[in-house]
């Protein structure tokens, strides 16, 4: 099998196993005061210290969470009190439902968002907005850092879903100056099961699971010692540049009459193509018949294969319709791209065919 979506959820790293393994083996809980109990708290903080270190923000402003969703959830649940929400058209799902009453900031072709339309809401009663880092289904790249200016501008506060970018380039609340930040383990080559909100100082957020008081009140419940040892195992390491054999990957593609969707500003790993005539789902089981792994859209829809409503806000036509996503892994070969290639031209010959 040719694994090539990452987007969906990264191999595990070897790194990342050997802590939760390591993990799995400490009898205490964390909240405990004995010897064991005192064991799993300094491997919880030494993971806490580590995503703090690593995604610039204060070690007692990480938040463990259960993943990137809840995260999101938190933090729009806790920052969002008397504002409007104002979210970028090609946010993932868990934004979408999070916040069910919001304003839509429009994008571009590309599925950038629109900094002058932001401009304009902004000017209106003060607002929380939610601009995704790297968008899931095509990597396209997002203008945080102008738009965390703007907001400070006009007294916004800013989320930012950092989910897809984390682990495939430079990712830093500091840097971005937002005002919080999602995250997620198994998008990163950690374990399933762990994310954080990463807050900025002086922003806090109330609980939306109550429990026993873990994470400074922040949420509840006894936390996935194991996934988080290995989340920050895994957020520690080095991030692959994948450019070279995405290109080639769009190359082969391309020469078989795919079209490239997302513009040029785009995560190194990902490329989503479309295949105009042929539809997405299609395309997926005839390339998993060959042994090649790629998707449709979002994986977070229930094993659903549909129309992708982050092209649709592209303004792509049909071509939403006929469009998957190659996402390349952190342990992706040539090899992988040479059986996408060749894959992927037999099947767009056959279809070819069959369509004539």
């Amino acid at each position: 099998m040719a694994y090539l979506d990452a987007n969906a959820t990264e191999p595990l790293r070897p790194e990342a196993r050997a802590a939760l393994l390591a993990a799995l083996d400490l009898m205490g809980n964390p909240a405990s005061v004995h010897a064991a109990g005192r064991a799993a708290r300094r491997v919880l903080e030494d993971a806490r210290t580590a995503i703090a270190a690593r995604f610039g923000a204060r070690v007692e402003n990480v938040v463990f969470t259960s993943g990137g969703t809840e995260a999101n959830t938190l933090a729009i649940a806790g920052l969002s009190a008397a504002r409007r929400v104002i979210i970028g058209a090609t946010e993932h799902d868990a934004v979408r439902a999070a916040a069910p009453r919001t304003e839509i900031l429009p994008v571009d072709a590309d599925g950038t968002a629109d900094l002058d339309a932001l401009a304009r809401s902004l000017a209106g009663p003060p607002a929380l907005v939610c601009l995704m880092l790297a968008n899931n289904e095509t990597g396209t790249l997002q203008p945080v850092a102008n738009a965390a200016a703007l907001c400070r501008r006009h007294a916004a506060l800013l989320h930012v879903d950092a989910v897809q970018a984390a682990g495939r380039m430079e990712t830093s609340l500091a840097a971005l100056g937002a005002n919080s930040m999602a995250l997620s383990s198994h998008k990163l080559g950690g374990p399933k099961g762990a994310g954080a909100l990463l807050l900025a100082p002086g922003y806090e957020v109330a609980a939306v699971i109550r429990g026993g008081g873990q994470e400074r009140g922040r949420r509840g419940g006894t936390p996935a010692l194991p996934c988080i040892a290995g989340f920050a195992a895994a957020a520690t390491l080095p991030r692959p540049d994948l450019r070279p054999m995405r290109d080639a990957a769009e190359a082969h593609a391309i020469r078989c009459g795919a079209v490239v969707l997302g513009g040029n500003h785009r995560l190194s790993n990902t490329t989503c193509l479309a295949l105009p005539g042929v539809r997405a789902d299609t395309q997926v089981i005839a390339l998993d018949l060959a042994g090649v792994a790629v998707s449709a859209g979002a994986a977070c829809s229930s094993g659903k294969v549909a129309r992708s409503h982050v092209l649709d806000a592209m303004g792509a036509g049909a071509l939403a319709g006929e469009a998957i996503r190659v996402s390349l892994p952190w342990n992706a070969g040539w090899h992988d791209v040479q059986a996408f290639g060749d894959a992927y031209g037999a099947m767009a010959a056959r279809l070819a065919k069959r369509a004539a």
